[in-house]
C-alpha cells in the first residue's frame, strides 16, 4: 500500500510504526508531509520513511492519505491540498473535532474516513471508532481498518454522531481513567501507604480489571458483584461512591464531552 501521512506528530508516528510492523506498507511506500525539518529527519532516521515539507508532493501517488495535523492547522493544510488529490484516493482523518463536512468542503474531495483514536494507541493498545462516506469502496474500508488496527482495536460505526460519542467515551476516556488512578493512589497515601506502593497497586488494579473484563467477556456489573461480599469492605466503599454520585458524575462528564465535541465540530447539541 502506498501511504501518505500529512503531519508527523506522536499519533502519526504510532500509525506509521504499526503499519510497518504489521507490513501493511513498506518504508519506501510511505511519505510524510511535515513542516518541521528536525521532525522529518527524526522520522526518516527512525522509520526509514520518506519525508518532505511539500504536502502536495507527499500525496502524489498515494492510495491512502492520512490527515494527522493539529486542528488549528487543518484549514491551511486542506487549502494547500485542494485540487491535488485524485478522485480515487482515500483520505483518512484522525484530526480531533474535524467533521466530514469540514474535510470534504476544504479538500473538494468525497472519499473520506473520519476516525477517533485514543492515546493508548501510542503503545498499540488503543481503540479507534471510524466512519466512512458513501463513496468509500469496500476495499478502501478494509484498507482503513488495517491502518487503524496499527493503533490497537478498531470499530466501524454507522454515522458521524457515533464518532462524537466515541470522542466522549474512548477519546477522552483515558483522562477519566488516569484521574481515577490518581485518586486511588492519593487514597493509599492518605491512609498511610508510600506513594510508590499505592501507585503500583492502583495501576495494576485498573489494568488487571480491564484485562479481566476483556478476556472473560463477563459483564462489568457481574464482575463487580463477585467482588462485593454482603456487609464487607467493598460494599461499604461502593455505598459511599453511590452516595457521592460517582456513577452519575461519569455519565454527566461524558455527556459534557459529547456536547463539546459537537460544538467544536459546528454541530448543534443532540
Amino acid at each position: 500500500m502506498k501511504l501518505a501521512c500529512i503531519g508527523g506528530g506522536v499519533m502519526a508516528e504510532a500509525i506509521l510504526a504499526g503499519v510497518l510492523r504489521q507490513r501493511v506498507a513498506a518504508p519506501g511506500d510511505i511519505v510524510v508531509g511535515e513542516v518541521l525539518a528536525a521532525r522529518r529527519e527524526q522520522l526518516h532516521k527512525q522509520l526509514r520513511v520518506k519525508a518532505t515539507a511539500d504536502n502536495a508532493a507527499a500525496v502524489a501517488g498515494a492510495q491512502v492519505v492520512v490527515l494527522a495535523v493539529k486542528p488549528q492547522h487543518l484549514a491551511e493544510v486542506l487549502a494547500g491540498l485542494r485540487g491535488k488529490l485524485k478522485p480515487s484516493q482515500l483520505v483518512l482523518s484522525i484530526v480531533a473535532g474535524a467533521t466530514v463536512r469540514t474535510i470534504t468542503t476544504g479538500l473538494g474531495h468525497n472519499r473520506i474516513v473520519r476516525a477517533m483514536p485514543n492515546t493508548p494507541g501510542q503503545i498499540g493498545a488503543g481503540i479507534t471508532a471510524w466512519t466512512a462516506t458513501p463513496q468509500v469502496t469496500i476495499a478502501q474500508k478494509e484498507a482503513a481498518a488495517g491502518i487503524l488496527a496499527a493503533l490497537g482495536e478498531q470499530i466501524a460505526v454507522a454515522d458521524e454522531k457515533m464518532i462524537d460519542i466515541a470522542t466522549a467515551l474512548s477519546g477522552s476516556g483515558p483522562a477519566y481513567v488516569f484521574l481515577f488512578i490518581e485518586a486511588l493512589t492519593e487514597a493509599g497515601v492518605y491512609l498511610g501507604m508510600s506513594r510508590d506502593h499505592a501507585l503500583k497497586l492502583a495501576l495494576h488494579t485498573v489494568a488487571g480489571s480491564g484485562r479481566m473484563a476483556l478476556e472473560t467477556g463477563i459483564a462489568p456489573a457481574t464482575l463487580r458483584e463477585r467482588v462485593t461480599s454482603p456487609g464487607g469492605t467493598t460494599a461499604e466503599a461502593l455505598l459511599v461512591l453511590e452516595e457521592e454520585g460517582f456513577r452519575s458524575a461519569i455519565i454527566n462528564a461524558a455527556a459534557a464531552a459529547y456536547d463539546k465535541a459537537r460544538a467544536l465540530g459546528g454541530e448543534k447539541n443532540a
